[in-house]
């Protein structure tokens, strides 16, 4: 699976049939052409090989956009709710657009998408103690709720000591309250999913902490500069840029995106505090 922030569509026509396998994450809110987003999502779509095309959103215009994006080929949805109080959400979010992203959601159902993915920023003191709310809140829709684990990164050291709470806890109370964690489906990702009888929503776990977590992870990310990421905590990118010119290119983009990842290493650094170039999420996505 590949993520791509805003390119010129040459670049993207270019890139997709080297990274993309079957799964392509568009993160809508880092477009700075977001008129031209619905085009995006069809030229994605042209590539036959690309199954799957999803949309990371802060869903502020999801209600406007999500029957046009829906029309254009898009599958899958993903939003970041971190508070289901109104006024909590502005307090994380520094926006007062808690209805919109609520109506949003609606409208994404509305347009046909059978599930909607819902991100939630784990942390202490904040919402770990909200469980009852978000699980109300899924109960009749089939949203899949994703804790994640807060994570530090360069900017966000203070916050993380503050406020990072393990994902274990959750698994625990969940385990507790009758929640069975199902086999994991390549579309997850590193997200450890939980299911309930009496839920038509599915609760997913996020946990970058614990043992063995980047043994599943299937993502890279080209960043909006045209740098190839293989992790969102690496030390820095491979450069593509000069390499999206035109097709004539695509052999020796190939064979520098072959070399990248056989460097990769196995897994991040964050146990030891080494969060890599990454200042903030939002630079590259998550």
């Amino acid at each position: 699976m590949v993520s791509l922030p805003s390119m010129k569509f040459v670049a993207l026509r270019a890139l997709l049939p080297v990274l993309a396998r079957k799964r392509c994450v568009l993160p809508a809110a880092s477009l700075h052409y977001a008129a031209i987003f619905t085009d995006i999502i069809a030229a994605v779509g042209e590539n036959e090989a690309i199954r799957q095309i999803a949309v990371t959103t802060n869903g502020y215009r999801l209600a406007r956009d999500a029957a046009n994006w829906r029309e254009a080929g898009l599958t899958g949805v993903n939003v970041s709710v971190d508070s289901l109080d109104a006024r909590q959400f502005h307090a994380i979010t520094g926006q007062d657009k808690f209805r919109q992203v609520m109506a949003g959601i609606d409208a994404a159902f509305d347009a046909g998408f059978e599930k909607v993915k819902v991100n939630t920023v784990l942390m202490r003191d904040v919402n770990h103690h909200q469980l009852d709310t978000f699980l109300a809140w899924i109960q009749p829709r089939p949203i899949q709720l994703r804790f994640i684990e807060l994570m530090e990164t360069g900017e966000g050291s203070d916050l993380f000591r503050k406020h990072h709470i393990s994902g274990q806890v959750l698994r625990d109370e969940l385990i507790k309250r009758g929640w069975i964690h199902q086999l994991r489906l390549r579309s997850d990702g590193p997200a450890q999913v939980f299911c309930h009888p009496d839920y038509a929503g599915e609760i997913g776990l996020i946990m970058p902490y614990e043992k063995d977590f980047c043994a599943t992870c299937n993502r890279l990310r080209v960043s909006s500069v045209g740098k190839l990421h293989l992790c969102l905590f690496g030390d820095g990118g491979v450069s593509l840029r000069d390499l999206l010119q035109d097709d004539a290119q695509q052999h020796a983009l190939e064979e520098r995106i072959s070399d990248a990842l056989r460097e990769k290493k196995q897994t991040h650094f964050l146990h030891q505090s080494n969060t890599g170039i990454t200042q903030n999420l939002s630079y590259i996505g998550g």
